[in-house]
């Protein structure tokens, strides 16, 4: 039998949200240290806000790519990746790096931006790049952080299909734990291990990839031609529920 993993989050009947406005009342779930978790869902079903949860509750073992990029348009692409680490320099070494990059930092960023394809862009400003080239940007700072964790919040919906596999593939070599929002359904079933699926503050989806097919994922999105179940009156279709979807944790 395989060994239990270790648990890294546990949420139990836990109320997210943004200051009094909750928008995942009575969550329950756990992260596990590495499991590969697709978060999927339809916009405003509270993905970014279970990211930043996670986010506060893993605190420096998370590298965070945050869904609009938090990048500053005005500095280079190097000096974005760079920010991934500015905690650990002094303020001087980090007021030097502005105008002349520092040695070390220069060749670590120079081969992560080799691997993301941007080989050449590195003190090209951030704010004359594709949308593409941004998010790899983005991507290539939460890698320089280095920590065992990956939150993203869709960071592979700006670039093609083939790009984005490469991606994935550059993000689990260097975490041995992924939580990452997507919208592309059939790249959640053949690349992660788990699917947390919210739907209207609920999480209605929590099992293995192995245990669903893309007719349960549909479900998540109703308003896109996903078929949720029937209400037991039989008049309107419900919201997906607790009991119609898999979800074998996070459930009384």
């Amino acid at each position: 039998m395989d060994a239990p993993r270790e648990p890294l989050v546990v949420l139990e009947d836990a109320d997210l949200g943004h200051g009094d406005r909750v928008v995942l009342p009575g969550l329950r779930l756990r992260l596990d240290r590495g499991e590969r978790v697709a978060l999927l869902g339809p916009s405003g079903a509270g993905k970014s806000t279970l990211l930043e949860a996670l986010r506060t509750r893993l605190g420096d073992e998370a590298a965070w790519c945050p869904q609009h990029h938090g990048l500053v348009p005005g500095l280079a692409v190097y000096h974005n990746i760079y920010m991934g680490r500015l905690a650990e320099h002094s303020t001087l070494a980090n007021l030097w790096n502005l105008v002349r990059p520092l040695r070390a930092p220069w060749a670590e960023v120079a081969e992560l931006c080799d691997r993301l394809g941007l080989e050449g862009l590195m003190r090209r400003p951030v704010g004359q790049l594709s949308g593409g080239q941004r998010q790899r940007t983005a991507i290539g700072r939460a890698l320089y952080q280095e920590r065992s964790v990956f939150l993203g919040d869709e960071p592979v919906a700006s670039v093609d299909p083939h790009q984005a596999l490469r991606l994935l593939d550059l993000i689990e070599a260097r975490h041995d734990t992924l939580v990452v929002a997507l919208h592309q359904r059939e790249l959640a079933l053949s690349r992660f291990d788990r699917v947390w699926g919210l739907h209207d503050g609920r999480l209605v989806i929590d099992a293995p990839t192995d245990e669903l097919d893309l007719a349960d994922l549909d479900a998540l999105y109703p308003d896109a031609g996903g078929a949720p179940p029937e209400s037991p009156s039989g008049g309107e279709p419900a919201a997906p529920s607790f009991e119609a979807l898999p979800c074998s944790r996070g459930r009384a």
